[in-house]
């Protein structure tokens, strides 16, 4: 949980999640264009990683580079190119495979040598195998031939199994809905590449490289149980949708090997410095000075001893994370 240098001297790629880490919709989260640039500065690479198939990764760096966060095409590993080699492993160069999906699919398949597809018929190539992703403009007709065709057996794989999805009017259904959906009416389960499945952090090293990676998310069920899949160790940065209190409820199987408040942690050391933090009477309380990442190492090292003595989680409703509670 602690340690005596930055990360960034210990780990050569920082395995990045997006939304909640990095942006949040239109806008960078705060500190994250300055944590990465001295990341980046202190010699670490980074692989802004995505479980959203339906954009390419060149519109994903550019909206990176848009809001001061500098990326290249070859620095983003999308679901979908997950997807595209599972695929690719299963079926000849060439082959028609159906997409019940968006452009980031095609493109993605394009790359390994397939056909997508998109309409089946006499017109058109009998399709080999279905790959399935988030895709906000896919019209319900190619939904239902998807369908047909993974009721027929087509090897099929799906890029994440995610529920929801970020919009501007709150989290809606994502993919892992529709994917449901067809698994019900098939009676069948896809092969799925994206997190928590080991896939993408596969293909994430074949292309950014690097032999020392740090998972970054702000999601248990995503980021940091899919960093223990592959045996790599994470960084729970808590800009996103996990709680103090969620942090206090954590099991020893799904605990991240740090947590820190946001992505300056990097080229920080990640240690309780000189907080201290204990739980008395199932309740939170903190005492000392020091940086935010230092003061969530403290805590969550408390709450973990006491969750584990007692197995009850700590009461943490009246403590403001980054500050002394009583």
């Amino acid at each position: 949980m602690t340690g005596s240098r930055p990360l960034s001297d210990r780990y050569d790629v920082a395995v990045l999640d997006l939304d909640g880490v990095v942006y949040i919709g239109a806008h960078a989260v705060e500190n994250a264009p300055g944590g990465l640039a001295a990341a980046r500065e202190a010699g670490m690479k980074l692989a802004f990683v995505t479980n959203n198939a339906a954009r390419p990764p060149a519109d994903v760096a550019r909206h990176l580079t848009r809001i001061g966060i500098p990326a290249e095409p070859a620095d983003v590993v999308t679901s979908a190119q997950a997807a595209a080699r599972l695929v690719a492993e299963q079926v000849p160069a060439g082959a028609p495979v159906y997409v019940i999906g968006g452009p980031g699919l095609e493109a993605a398949l394009r790359e390994h040598s397939l056909v997508p597809l998109t309409t089946v018929g006499p017109e058109h190539p009998e399709p080999v195998a279905v790959v399935q992703g988030y895709g906000p403009d896919m019209p319900w007709r190619q939904v239902i031939t998807g369908a047909l065709l993974v009721r027929e057996g087509l090897p099929w794989v799906a890029s994440n199994t995610d529920l929801t999805v970020p919009t501007p009017r709150g989290a809606g259904p994502g993919n892992g809905t529709l994917v449901r959906l067809v698994a019900e009416y098939a009676d069948r389960s896809p092969v799925v590449a994206g997190k928590p499945q080991p896939p993408l952090f596969r293909e994430t090293l074949a292309r950014v490289g690097g032999k020392a990676p740090l998972v970054v998310g702000d999601r248990i069920d995503t980021d940091i149980e899919g960093a223990i899949a592959v045996g790599w160790d994470s960084l729970l940065v808590m800009t996103g949708v996990t709680t103090l209190a969620d942090v206090a409820a954590l099991e020893p199987a799904l605990r991240p090997t740090y947590v820190a408040a946001d992505l300056t942690a990097l080229t920080r050391e990640v240690e309780a410095g000189t907080w201290s933090a204990e739980v008395v009477d199932d309740r939170l309380r903190v005492h000392g000075t020091g940086d935010e990442h230092s003061w969530w190492a403290a805590v969550s090292l408390a709450l973990w001893a006491h969750l584990d003595a007692t197995g009850r989680p700590a009461r943490t409703t009246s403590v403001v994370p980054g500050s002394v509670a009583p």
